[in-house]
């Protein structure tokens, strides 16, 4: 028998993608008593999840786009600075996905995304709380909420709006007026007016620590790290068998998790072409400031996040559809400390700050795939967009749970992963 069909493998799984999504299911996967191997060209964690926000955004349970977005579509194509840009140059291969992105902003779809992002981020914060407990690390997130904050009174209107709709998703969420803001953020400006404060989130003192720490406890449990790019693969009577520039890798099983890249191997072993496109994100480091924030603070009208982490504090938030292969504008991420002054009574140093851009996986309906399909061969975690970070502990979690015979288990308190499933598109 051939080494392709062979049912004596080395590995039960073969997680493809070593960012934060797929190094947790890789450890929750070998504590539940598989033999895995991860696959990456670059070291776990260099990828989005090296320079992602850092915020545990369980708040964030709408999608970044709504109708509006056809009045802004001129801008997003003419500014170049602008907190959400089009690349004119990508438009022609953008389009298709942005038709596919307004058909689900119409009523019903838009609720249905809405309730799935809700879905996994209400469950979240648990999860976090359980994966780092188990590593012995929980002291890496900091549960201490995060601050919308607003500064011009003609935007009132919109922070009641911002509350209305985050309470009738039972969102938690408090109104604080400015003498609460300056209370807890006394370095933020005077001139804010109030904002909202979301105490069920919170945020990683470092998100790349968190990656590395996972990879250690996922060592300890018998997981083995191949570093090699993945460029195709084929299912086979009894498993899958993934090409890679060093040759074959075969396992029972494959978990297609490497983000912004998963389309093409996706559609190698499922048949499926998925309309996954990439959110460019950016941000800038500000090594020298390591005090001004006590969580993460977002700005309303600038439309960015600043978090304190221990290198410093990261400004981010940015979004650009340019595709995989445009060289990154890194003056976007710059545009970052430009966007900060005023927020500040005094303003940011921005001395040796460092730049950053990473791929964020994006599908039109803005909910991940988290799915088993193939007989339960391929199994698929990939598409968060900007909630990698947020939805990486629940998302393991379920993919631990399709992975267990006939993907039944006992009840967990865990969402459906109906709505996630690869058969919508």
């Amino acid at each position: 028998m051939s080494n392709l069909s062979s049912p004596h493998f080395a590995h039960d799984i073969a997680v493809v993608g070593a960012g934060i999504i797929g190094v947790a299911c890789a450890l929750q996967l070998a504590r539940q008593g598989h033999r895995v191997v991860v696959i990456d060209q670059q070291e776990p964690g260099r990828g989005a999840s090296f320079g992602n926000a850092g915020h545990l955004a369980t708040e964030q349970v709408f999608p970044i786009a709504d109708l509006s977005i056809l009045k802004r579509l001129p801008a997003m194509l003419m500014d170049p600075m602008g907190p959400l840009r089009l690349d004119w140059k990508y438009m022609p291969r953008a389009l298709p996905w942005f038709m596919r992105l307004l058909l689900n902003l119409r009523p019903a779809p838009f609720q249905r995304t809405v309730a799935g992002i809700r879905a996994l981020n209400e469950s979240s914060l648990d999860a976090w709380q359980r994966l780092l407990s188990g590593i012995a690390r929980p002291d890496l997130l900091k549960e201490d909420g995060s601050l919308l904050v607003f500064e011009r009174p003609d935007s009132q209107p919109a922070i009641e709006a911002v509350l209305a709709r985050m309470r009738q998703q039972q969102v938690p969420v408090d109104f604080w007026q400015a003498n609460a803001v300056r209370e807890a953020a006394p370095q933020l400006s005077e001139g804010i007016k109030g904002g909202l404060f979301f105490p069920r989130t919170g945020h990683f003192l470092d998100p790349f620590r968190v990656v590395g720490e996972l990879v250690n406890a996922a060592k300890a449990s018998g997981v083995q790290f191949l570093k090699q790019r993945v460029d195709g693969g084929q299912l086979t009577e009894h498993g899958v068998s993934l090409i890679t520039d060093q040759g074959r890798v075969s396992s029972r099983r494959v978990l297609i998790a490497c983000g912004a890249h998963s389309a093409k191997l996706t559609a190698a072993l499922t048949g499926k072409k998925v309309p996954l496109d990439t959110e460019r994100g950016y941000h800038l480091m500000l090594p020298l400031e390591l005090e001004r924030l006590p969580f993460a603070v977002t700005s309303l009208e600038r439309k960015f996040i600043m978090t304190p982490m221990a290198e410093g504090l990261r400004l981010a938030g940015t979004v650009e559809f340019a595709g995989l292969d445009q060289p990154p504008s890194m003056e976007r991420a710059w545009q970052l400390h430009r966007l900060s002054k005023g927020l500040f009574r005094r303003e940011l140093n921005a001395e040796a700050a460092t730049p950053w851009m990473g791929f964020r996986p994006s599908l039109p309906d803005s909910l991940p795939i988290i799915d088993r399909v193939c007989d339960g061969k391929v199994l698929l975690a990939f598409g968060h967009q900007h909630l990698g970070l947020t939805q990486a502990a629940v998302t393991a979690e379920l993919i631990a749970q399709l992975a267990l015979p006939g993907s039944v288990a006992a009840s967990t308190g865990l969402p459906a992963t109906e709505p996630y499933r690869l058969d919508r598109f």
